[in-house]
């Protein structure tokens, strides 16, 4: 276990209000840790719409969810945020000196005075593939997310999927595994064509081993795998080695371990006040299509409206004892030198 980091404020969910809150939260001079179950930033907005034209985002008649995404990544590099990508929030702890302790599934602690909850209609949970008796191997031999490549050295490893995560991760694995095998249910992906292209020369080379099959079923005991049978379009069944099998099955939005956070909740939303977006718990702030209250407009501007708000209420709790003073980003040269404006 690594030690605690602390910051000022944690925010669950790197989606377009959480990266905007980081913004906001920099112009104060409050620095951020955004945890997020999926590989990269964006949310929704990513992993639903990358190529989708969104039109109500103002001054931008129109712009992509990966675009908006890249804006804001570059908008907030000036405030080095740290991101913790592919870890799962799964606690929410008071410390005896009043701050906040987030656990990830990942083992990472951070300890701050303020948490936002950014994490728009919920997690992102990875979807269970349909084979009998899978939970018994979960996080010992099935894992549906890859943390540290090198867990993976020297194992005969088994992908399954046919999307950009299952490629790229067949194509980053290939090279350290004993055998890796990738299936999907038919010879056609969803994947980006370069990454197609490098995954068939691997197979021609004898690197990687491809079926258009199905599993289903796994082979192991104490849940610790050493095989698993897969099934071709012909239903004829056959085994390969697999010490680990890591299926993308794709995702589902579902509000998870957030539920178990003690947050009052309404219809699976976190209530908040409009002055502050605070939720009845001190210290503890929901943006974002996370957030309830009356008059609420799931928009992505309405986040940014929020998160400029909940940094103004953060900024009191961070630093009880300054002053806060409102500036222009138009007019402060001390917010030009923080932004690198001319």
């Amino acid at each position: 276990m690594n030690e605690p980091i602390e910051t000022d404020v944690a925010i669950v969910g790197a989606g377009p209000a959480g990266l905007f809150a980081v913004f906001e939260l920099g112009l104060l001079d409050l620095k951020a840790h955004l945890i997020d179950i999926l590989d990269r930033p964006g949310g929704q907005c990513t992993e639903l719409y990358p190529e989708k034209p969104i039109y109500d985002i103002p001054g931008l008649p129109t712009v992509t969810g990966q675009q908006l995404t890249d804006r804001l990544m570059e908008q907030i590099k000036p405030f080095s945020p740290q991101f913790h990508f592919g870890e799962m929030v799964t606690g929410l702890t008071k410390c005896a000196d009043g701050r906040w302790k987030l656990t990830s599934d990942a083992g990472t602690e951070i300890v701050a005075p303020v948490v936002v909850v950014a994490a728009g209609g919920g997690s992102f949970m990875p979807k269970r593939p349909p084979v009998p008796g899978i939970e018994a191997y979960e996080g010992r031999s099935v894992f549906y997310a890859v943390r540290k490549m090198e867990d993976f050295r020297g194992k005969d490893i088994l992908i399954a999927g046919g999307g950009d995560s299952a490629l790229d991760w067949t194509l980053n694995l290939a090279p350290i595994a004993k055998s890796l095998t990738l299936v999907h249910h038919r010879d056609g992906f969803r994947a980006a064509q370069h990454s197609v292209n490098r995954m068939r020369e691997l197979v021609d080379a004898g690197k990687v081993k491809f079926h258009v099959a199905s599993v289903k079923a796994l082979h192991g005991e104490n849940g610790v795998l050493s095989s698993a049978t897969l099934a071709g379009a012909d239903k004829q069944e056959f085994q390969v080695a697999a010490a680990a099998f890591i299926p993308f099955f794709g995702l589902t939005m579902k509000l998870g371990p957030i539920a178990d956070f003690g947050l009052k909740l309404t219809d699976n939303l976190i209530a908040v006040d409009t002055a502050k977006f605070e939720s009845e718990t001190p210290g503890v702030f929901a943006i974002g299509d996370i957030c309830t209250y009356s008059g609420k407009v799931k928009l992505i501007l309405s986040g940014f409206h929020e998160a400029a708000l909940m940094a103004q209420a953060a900024f009191h709790i961070c630093r009880p004892n300054d002053r806060l003073r409102f500036q222009y980003t138009t007019s402060s040269s001390n917010l030009h030198k923080k932004l690198g404006a001319s």
